[in-house]
């Protein structure tokens, strides 16, 4: 029988002494190898942290003590330590376990977390609120070093310090975001990692200090007063020092007696402390360690060979975008790529290769990818903003005020938007179009399709001001390739036209509705279907059209209804006073929404091909 069919419940890992730990943690990686093969999920970065959790659950007590995971796909090892080996047969399936740290789990899963740069400032506020009612338990986060490239974890760092009990940061350090780490931040740390030195020379001066009789330890502690000097010769920048803030580190993430020892003197010192742990993204399964990327977020895989199961050959949205990329910029010289730590996942790597001097990640900092194309644009420059739909969230105010108030002409290459599945509420794009079709100046795209995705994308190069393309996750739809009228500022175009009622579809649900279409049409049932494509401005002509030939208007979208095109359909018949139309928006309601697969998701809303020809029956 293995160690690990012994932990079931928080803290039982504390029954195995220093001589299990290894065999525990070799059952662990084979565990989350195994079950990952399966169901998909994160892998890599879990296979990295596995020491550095159990360190963490063999030092703390839990759910006392509580633990913060930055970003969360990487609390998978946590999950198992305390008790949820179960819940991996359906990780991240529809109605099974969450992929990230979810309270409805566990009480041990204390804050949620889905995006990055989060944790130093909820530990603060959970160890702030633990010093107001005089509670004594540790506060942990572990964050990595791809999230401290974020702006919020340097205000964070920056409050930390006035913290006046134990606040732990566990910066877990792989050299990996879900790109490789760029800017300051990381070539900071890099040369802390070389750093290791100052800490042998240190401890070798001191214990050989306190050999000497007598004279020894007085020498020792001005030695020792001097410490920060001689430190900032060695290690460049002391940033945390400097910031007030205790600075223990490098160590080896994966020496869990080195871990635990480090853990529980910094715990002991009851006041705000980093420990800078070193460890290997993908480490104990070679083809993770070897390609940490592509393990990042992976689907079911060949454990023997590595290869993923379904390879989705058909070209992604993603793909189509980033072949476009390259084809703009031979024509543009002035076309700029700009992404935040997603060059991969948006495909702007492939701009980056051919056209490196116009290409430029800035790490995990949406706000300041969202300003500094700003200022681009200020001077001629045509930046296109990659970025997934729920990341872009965090860049609001740099788009109102930054952007759209000097109606500068950035474009958005909003991925993901609409339905990402597996990952859950976190990151699904389904909040867009609200926060973006309420500022004044921006214009807003869906395509229907791969072709008119290419078509949309030139049309926003040449546009002279904010613009967004927003397209879905997977794969292209090659549907309707023989209707696409040509792109008109702010028109909606006529895909066919029918009686009585006319279904208006946004984006990604052009695909879901055309099989509504044809379906109808089958049963001779004749409809009119409308690609909205313009979702700012509104076409009012084609709705205005509309209304004096159809009885019945029925928008459907990827979309919550609040913010949504539908509502503003609905607004805008309601504001022209015309009564003897029914209006009916098909979206999703006021809920966050967990994770599935897309499939699944859209059925359980009431917006797939089933839901919608449910509504035209019943309406009908």
């Amino acid at each position: 029988m293995g160690l690990l069919e012994n932990i079931k419940e928080p803290n039982d890992i504390k029954q195995y002494d220093e001589n299990d730990w290894q065999q525990l943690a070799y059952e662990i990686r084979q565990f989350l190898i195994k079950n990952i093969s399966k169901t998909g999920g994160h892998l890599a970065s879990n296979l990295g942290c596995v020491e550095l959790t159990m360190a963490l659950h063999l030092v703390l007590n839990l759910p006392e003590d509580k633990i913060i995971w930055d970003v969360g796909h990487q609390s998978y090892t946590h999950k198992i330590l305390t008790g949820r080996q179960s819940g991996f047969e359906h990780l991240r399936q529809y109605g099974g376990m969450s992929g990230f740290p979810k309270r409805t789990e566990s009480e041990t899963d204390v804050f949620e977390t889905g995006h990055s740069s989060t944790s130093i400032s909820a530990a603060i506020g959970i160890a702030k609120a633990k010093e107001l009612k005089g509670e004594d338990s540790a506060v942990v986060a572990v964050i990595g070093d791809g999230s401290f490239t974020g702006g919020l974890a340097y205000e964070a760092l920056n409050n930390l310090s006035r913290l006046k009990s134990s606040c732990m940061i566990v910066l877990n350090d792989n050299e990996m975001s879900i790109d490789e780490n760029v800017g300051g931040m990381s070539n900071y740390l890099n040369k802390i990692r070389v750093g290791q030195a100052y800490n042998e020379v240190k401890s070798g001066v001191e214990k050989g200090l306190l050999n000497i009789p007598a004279i020894g330890e007085p020498i020792a502690k001005i030695v020792k007063r001097g410490k920060d000097s001689i430190k900032g010769l060695l290690i460049p920048g002391m940033f945390f020092e400097d910031l007030g803030i205790t600075y223990i580190g490098p160590i080896d993430g994966h020496d869990i007696g080195q871990l635990v020892d480090t853990f529980m003197a910094a715990l002991k010192l009851k006041r705000p402390v980093v420990v800078h742990v070193k460890t290997v993204k993908g480490k104990g399964y070679k083809y993770a360690e070897k390609h940490p990327n592509y393990f990042h977020g992976v689907k079911p895989f060949d454990i023997q060979t590595g290869k993923v199961y379904d390879k989705q050959p058909k070209m992604t949205n993603t793909g189509v975008f980033g072949r476009k990329m390259i084809a703009l910029g031979e024509i543009y010289p002035n076309l700029i790529g700009i992404t935040a730590a997603m060059a991969t996942g948006t495909g702007l790597d492939k701009f980056g290769n051919v056209y490196p001097d116009r290409f430029f990640d800035v790490g995990i900092a949406e706000q300041h990818a969202v300003t500094f194309a700003a200022g681009l644009a200020t001077q001629g420059m045509i930046p296109v903003v990659a970025i997934y739909s729920s990341f872009l969230q965090r860049a609001y105010d740099q788009i109102l005020h930054d952007v759209c108030l000097q109606k500068l002409h950035v474009v958005f290459a909003i991925d993901r938007s609409g339905l990402v599945g597996e990952d859950g509420a976190t990151h699904q794009g389904i909040f867009d179009t609200g926060y973006l079709t309420g500022i004044p100046n921006m214009t807003v795209i869906a395509p229907k399709n791969r072709y008119e995705l290419t078509k949309a994308l030139e049309f926003a190069v040449e546009y002279d001001g904010p613009i967004a393309v927003k397209y879905s996750k997977g794969y292209a739809y090659y549907g309707l390739k023989e209707q696409l009228a040509p792109i008109e500022y702010g028109k909606s175009e006529l895909l066919f036209s029918g009686k009585r009622i006319a279904l208006i579809a946004v984006g990604n649900m052009v695909e879901e509705a055309y099989e509504v279409y044809e379906t109808l049409k089958e049963e001779g049932v004749d409809i009119t279907l409308v690609n909205a494509r313009f979702i700012k401005p509104l076409d009012e002509e084609m709705l205005m059209k509309l209304a004096t030939e159809h009885e019945i208007i029925i928008t459907v979208e990827e979309h919550v209804y609040q913010g949504g095109y539908g509502e503003a359909v609905s607004a805008f018949y309601v504001n022209k006073g015309i009564t003897h139309l029914t209006v009916k928006n098909i979206a999703i309601d006021d809920t966050f929404v967990e994770h599935g697969s897309v499939g699944e998701l859209r059925s359980m809303l009431g917006i797939d091909k089933d839901g919608v020809l449910e509504t035209i029956r019943r309406m009908m």
